[in-house]
């Protein structure tokens, strides 16, 4: 179900179970964390990823789970937070093209993302009201840190969903688009990003991470900023950025 090509210092992660709009089952989450391991091993410069057909992803595949023998628990905590975490250590900046529904575990892909790109009608929120479940796989925070508690609430109790263009519009994601245009621009960015300084993006990457989870105030954050630049101007792109500046031409960094 989970395909990984890499060309031109780019990874490409794609769901590609559309008939069942490329919902994850405990062997496709396995799937998922290797092609990021691999992708890593391969020291890309970026990552996208996406999925076929009309949804991103529907979530956790449940067509086969007998409720009353279901071990939640394990399935998230064992299975899922692994792939998840293996997503947001990854080195390199991550994209994600967003088309039709992405709940449930598919929400949690993409708060493992770096950046996401939507459709304006990608499908966002909870339907686990009408499950008997509540939201996982970091639902809860994502709504929480960008929504607001009221908003979050609102949308775990009505299990109402968000279009792709309302997400943005509410600082949940990066930009929204027409449908038609979603792939190739995100794979157009993402490209032009595996072209970039790859180390300072990743400094700021880890930056971003840390004043996150660390929650840092402002003199935290410049104080962790300032030992990043200093590792930085070691880098061969550090010198290539300035040299070019400096003569008026286009650096060309090597990552």
């Amino acid at each position: 179900m989970i395909e990984l090509s890499i060309a031109d210092d780019v990874a490409e992660v794609v769901l590609n179970a559309p008939q069942k709009m490329n919902a994850l089952d405990e062997t496709a989450l396995g799937e998922l964390r290797q092609a990021y391991a691999d992708a890593a091993a391969a020291d890309v410069r970026a990552l996208l990823l996406r999925g076929e057909g009309r949804g991103f992803c529907a979530g956790r595949d449940i067509s086969g789970v007998e409720p009353a023998t279901d071990d939640a628990l394990g399935f998230l905590a064992d299975v899922v937070t692994p792939v998840l975490r293996e997503m947001s250590a990854f080195p390199a900046p991550t994209f994600a093209a967003v088309q039709g529904a992405a709940l449930g575990v598919g929400l949690g892909l993409l708060v493992a993302t770096d950046v996401v790109y939507v459709a304006d009608t990608a499908k966002i929120g909870s339907p686990f009201a009408n499950l008997g479940a509540t939201l996982d796989s970091g639902g809860h925070w994502l709504f929480t840190e960008r929504l607001g508690a009221h908003r979050t609430l609102d949308l775990i109790y009505t299990a109402e969903l968000m279009s792709g263009a309302d997400a943005v519009a509410s600082g949940l994601f990066s930009r929204a688009m027409p449908a038609e245009d979603l792939l190739e621009t995100t794979r157009a960015t993402v490209a032009k990003v595996a072209t970039g300084a790859t180390g300072a993006f990743r400094a700021s990457k880890a930056l971003v991470a840390q004043i996150r989870d660390e929650r840092l105030g402002l003199w935290d954050s410049i104080t962790a900023e300032n030992t990043a630049q200093g590792d930085l101007c070691r880098t061969a792109d550090y010198a290539e950025g300035f040299s070019a500046f400096q003569q008026k031409r286009t650096p060309v960094f090597h990552g």
